[in-house]
């Protein structure tokens, strides 16, 4: 088993509605326990995944192991979202699966929403995205960044929200470009290569889906 045996099984377990664990990759690859847990590590270290306390993969982008405040369902596997960005992506990287009903709450006034996204144009809505950490900043608590890439109402929502709560504006997108976004941002993450973009090609991205200004590293 190398790492990309290990990197491979985690985001093709993700794919099939399945969390997995140390165990379960441990006989998959037909390898030890602590082999898997040091792979892990590495993959942790280069972000490919999330660990938790406990060394099991809590998230595999735009996969997680726990709720973060969206719910996605495909045609015949069921997710947590693990933000509105990684919500969004599920439908471009499985597109088999699409459409994929996103499912949420507004975290200002516990609104439900709820939208198929496919892989083809963007979801109707006048709901916003609202990202609170820049993306300099993203990888300092992934969980923190991605349980606060939420979708409000409206920006009247965000603004009541950022007020309850005390919190400093972030970045504020409507749904069209919030897909767009998510649209090519995992290519190639099922494949084996697949290679993380650097922060000059991320910023290339982002101004092509277009997202200016330092909030994105711009």
């Amino acid at each position: 088993m190398d790492n990309e045996d290990l990197r491979l099984a985690v985001f093709r377990t993700f794919a099939a509605g399945r969390i997995p664990t140390i165990a379960g990759l441990a006989t998959e690859l037909g390898t030890m326990r602590d082999t898997v847990r040091a792979g892990l590590f590495s993959l942790s270290n280069a972000h490919h995944v999330v660990l938790g306390k406990d060394s099991e993969v809590v998230m595999a982008h735009p996969f997680s192991a726990v709720p973060l405040g969206f719910s996605a369902m495909g045609k015949d596997a069921l997710w947590w979202g693990g933000c509105a960005w990684d919500s969004f992506a599920l439908p471009h990287l499985l597109p088999e699966q699409a459409p994929v009903l996103v499912a949420t709450r507004c975290p200002a006034c516990a609104r439900p929403h709820a939208w198929n996204v496919t892989d083809r144009e963007p979801p109707p809505g006048d709901q916003v995205a609202h990202f609170l950490v820049p993306v300099a900043r993203m990888w300092e608590n992934v969980v923190h960044t991605c349980g606060h890439q939420r979708i409000f109402c409206s920006q009247a929502c965000v603004d009541t929200w950022l007020e309850r709560t005390g919190r400093q504006r972030g970045y504020v997108m409507d749904l069209p470009t919030l897909w767009r976004l998510a649209a090519h941002w995992y290519d190639g993450r099922l494949t084996r290569g697949y290679v993380r973009r650097e922060p000059r090609a991320a910023a290339a991205y982002f101004r092509e889906v277009g997202l200016e200004g330092p909030f994105w590293g711009l």
